[in-house]
């Protein structure tokens, strides 16, 4: 059984298909502790629970809301691709350490669908931690269907965000804003 570690509802919707396809048996788990404001991470937890009731599968929600954690570890690392690297480890641990607590035998990650992530960095670290945990890392690379999966995404109305989650990716998508006017 593999843990999925899901950072958004929009972003699960092809690796979910592709799972179930597969006949790969899962559940999904939401931790997010980069995810700012409160209220952006409420709205992704949301549209995530739309997502598994529309695809039919299982979420574990770990609400440990520990964005001071996530901030005191990126810190000093507030630029791309270091502060990735920091919360990838972050979110991935805590996935490899519940996937074994629970019994499971894999994991992967949502992550991998993004063509904004640093996809290798995310297949290095999930490859690291799962062997920490004596799992195995479940390795796909989901981002050539991104715009299926956006387009998926805005036709069952699930909000999509605007930006990574942290605090820092927010700024820089202003600061793009405003470079541009």
């Amino acid at each position: 059984m593999l843990l999925l570690h899901i950072c958004c509802g929009p972003c699960s919707f092809i690796p979910v298909k592709h799972l179930k396809a597969n006949g790969v048996e899962f559940k999904g788990y939401f931790y997010n502790p980069n995810i700012h404001p409160l209220q952006e991470y409420l709205a992704r937890r949301e549209a995530l629970t739309q997502v598994a009731r529309l695809l039919d599968f299982e979420v574990i929600f770990d609400d440990a809301y520990d964005l001071e954690d996530f901030l005191t570890k990126v810190i000093f690392e507030p630029h791309r691709p270091k502060r990735c690297e920091v919360c990838y480890y972050l979110r991935l641990s805590k996935t490899a350490k519940k996937a074994k607590e629970l019994g499971f035998s894999a994991l992967s990650t949502t992550l991998l669908f993004s063509p904004f992530q640093f996809h290798e960095l995310i297949r290095d670290i999930g490859e690291e931690v799962a062997k920490k945990e004596g799992l195995s890392f479940y390795y796909q690379d989901f981002r050539p269907y991104y715009y299926e999966g956006k387009k998926l995404a805005v036709e069952a109305g699930i909000y999509r965000q605007k930006y990574c989650g942290c605090i820092f990716s927010e700024k820089e998508r202003f600061i793009k804003r405003l470079q541009k006017s």
